[in-house]
Parts: C-alpha cells; sequence; structure tokens
C-alpha cells in the first residue's frame, strides 16, 4: 500500500529576524557595513523527536551591491531526517527618487540543498512477525540512497519607504526553489515544491519613547499556506547613539496553528530576541499547547571611519 506524503521547507516565528531567508533582497539592507545573523528554533520537543534548526547569514554592502550568504541545519524525527543549505545571495538598490526616500532592491539567489535520512533508525511493519517487533529483521524496503544533493535558485524584490528611522515602510515578494530539484530517495523523481513569499512591516512612531512595528507574512508552497499576523512595541531606553539601547515586546498569530510571543533587546548593534510558540491546532491533545521556543541573535560592524582634517598652511609673514 502506497500512499503520497507532502512536506514543506522550514518556517521561523522570528521571521524579521532571518531577513536573507524571507528575501535575498534583503542582502547588505542594514544600516553598518557587515551583518551577522544566528538563528535557534527547537519545536515539538513535547510530541516527539524535537524538530532542531540552525541558520547562520553573514552579509555586507559594497557600494550599491549587497552580498551574503546564509546557512541552515534542520533536523526532524526518528530518522533524523537532516536538511542542509547553503545559499549565496546578491542584490542591487535603486533609487526611485533623488533624496532616496523610495528604493528597490531585486535580488537573487542560488545555492546548494543537501538532504539525508537515517533508514536504520525507523521501524516498518514487516518487521513484526505476528507475536513480537524483532528491529534486526529485514525491513524489505529497496531504497535508491539515503541522501540527495542538488542545487536551488530563487529571487525576490524589496520596496522600502524610508522618511526616517522612525517612519518606515518595508514590502517584498520572493519566490525560491525556482528549478524545483528532484529530492527523492526512490527511483521516482520527487521535485520540491515552489515556495513563495510576500511580507510587509511597518515602524511608526507613537511618540517620544515608543514606535510600534506592525507585520505580515504570507508563505505559499504546493499545497501548504501560512499567513503570520502581528505586531511589536519598542520602547527607547536610551536614544543616545553611543548608548543606545531598546526593549520590544510583541504578540503574534499563525494562522489555524499557533500564538506566540517575542521580546528582544537592542544595545548599539547588538540585538537578541526569543519567542515561544503557543500550539492552537489539533495536535493540542498531545502537544498540550506547547510549540517551539525560538532564539535569535544580530551583530553589525561598521568600519571605522577617521575624520577627515583640513589642514591650513599660514603664510610665513603672518
Amino acid at each position: 500500500m502506497a500512499t503520497p506524503v507532502m512536506s514543506q521547507d522550514i518556517h521561523w516565528s522570528q521571521f524579521n529576524d532571518n531577513q536573507l531567508f524571507q528575501n535575498p533582497g534583503h542582502a547588505g539592507h542594514f544600516d553598518g557595513d557587515y551583518r551577522f545573523i544566528g538563528n535557534y528554533r527547537d519545536q515539538w520537543r513535547s510530541v516527539t523527536v524535537p524538530f532542531s534548526t540552525t541558520a547562520i547569514s553573514v552579509d555586507g554592502k559594497f557600494k550599491k551591491f549587497g552580498i551574503g550568504v546564509n546557512i541552515f541545519n534542520d533536523q526532524a524525527g526518528d530518522g533524523k531526517f537532516r536538511t542542509v543549505e547553503v545559499q549565496g545571495n546578491i542584490s542591487y538598490a535603486i533609487n526611485l527618487s533623488g533624496d532616496s526616500t523610495h528604493v528597490i532592491r531585486p535580488g537573487i539567489n542560488f545555492g546548494m540543498n543537501h538532504r539525508q535520512i537515517n533508514w536504520d533508525a525507523l521501524y516498518f511493519d514487516s518487521q513484526y512477525n505476528g507475536y513480537v517487533f524483532n528491529q534486526g529483521a529485514p525491513s524489505n524496503e529497496t531504497f535508491q540512497s539515503s541522501r540527495k544533493t542538488n542545487m536551488s535558485t530563487g529571487a525576490g524584490i524589496v520596496y522600502e519607504y524610508f522618511r526616517d528611522n522612525r517612519f518606515k515602510v518595508l514590502a517584498g515578494v520572493g519566490a525560491f526553489n525556482l528549478n524545483q530539484p528532484d529530492q527523492g530517495f526512490y527511483n521516482q523523481e520527487i521535485p520540491r515544491e515552489r515556495r513563495y513569499n510576500a511580507f510587509v512591516k511597518g515602524t511608526f512612531q507613537l511618540n517620544e519613547k515608543w514606535d510600534v512595528i506592525p507585520s505580515a507574512q504570507f508563505s505559499s508552497q504546493g499545497v501548504y499556506r501560512e499567513l503570520v499576523l502581528g505586531g511589536s512595541g519598542k520602547y527607547y531606553l536610551d536614544r543616545k547613539k553611543d548608548i543606545y539601547s531598546a526593549l520590544y515586546g510583541g504578540i503574534w498569530y499563525r494562522n489555524r496553528d499557533a500564538a506566540y510571543l517575542t521580546f528582544g533587546y537592542d544595545y548599539q548593534d547588538l540585538f537578541v530576541g526569543i519567542s515561544y510558540d503557543i500550539n492552537l491546532s489539533k495536535l493540542v491533545p498531545a502537544s498540550y499547547l506547547r510549540g517551539g521556543i525560538e532564539f535569535a541573535v544580530r551583530y553589525v560592524i561598521r568600519k571605522f571611519k577617521p575624520k577627515r582634517i583640513i589642514h591650513r598652511v599660514c603664510p610665513d609673514y603672518i
């Protein structure tokens, strides 16, 4: 007996803090010279072997070009099904107005995707003889391989309206797995579904101390759809440039799946964030509302730019 099984790419609760995974147009889109981002997600620990995902990205800007690399490692289930992906991203900033108030950033994404599974860690019906289960018995399954490596491509575009740091709007669309690489472990070809993404995010000043940051993201891959709505409040502890710091707190809803809370802290060029998903889907009898915890860290490096001093030489006769 055979039945089709479908799956989708990884997802993040703190999607605004994993920019290169969200859209290649984000490469080089930040205030500074180099940006380092780390993300970690641990999900379904209360239900089964936890789904663990780790991601790292590095990007920088070179004149109008943005160049970045993002890497993630995901492991799920009893069979330790692992996905490792290394992606390069290139973007280019195009000013739509002379004062750079309106900017679009088209970008491309290309790289390697590797998947593997440990068949020996899985159990099959043929290993049960009617009385007892014998893990050492043959599974009678014939697999073409236990790993698959292929190339993947993607593209996206990001638009920004920037009046100042406390009034800006960001929106973008992206498409990934455009070449639909084969990811099957049997002789049958199983194309990886294209993943589409659209997002919008705004920052608006409420008063001297508070900003509100609403955001939404919609993702689609094959038969799967994901809509996330929510927002964060930003409270400035100190707005001085040399000792800038701020706190974040937000609440979000992932349609028909979970609600989650986010908290974050800015200190100069360092950001740390944490979120926790409260499961609200049909899995509640097994999850007891427990979903997953996620961490995000971001650090921006700025090149030292010495102040240019113009020397005036006085004539000797003065």
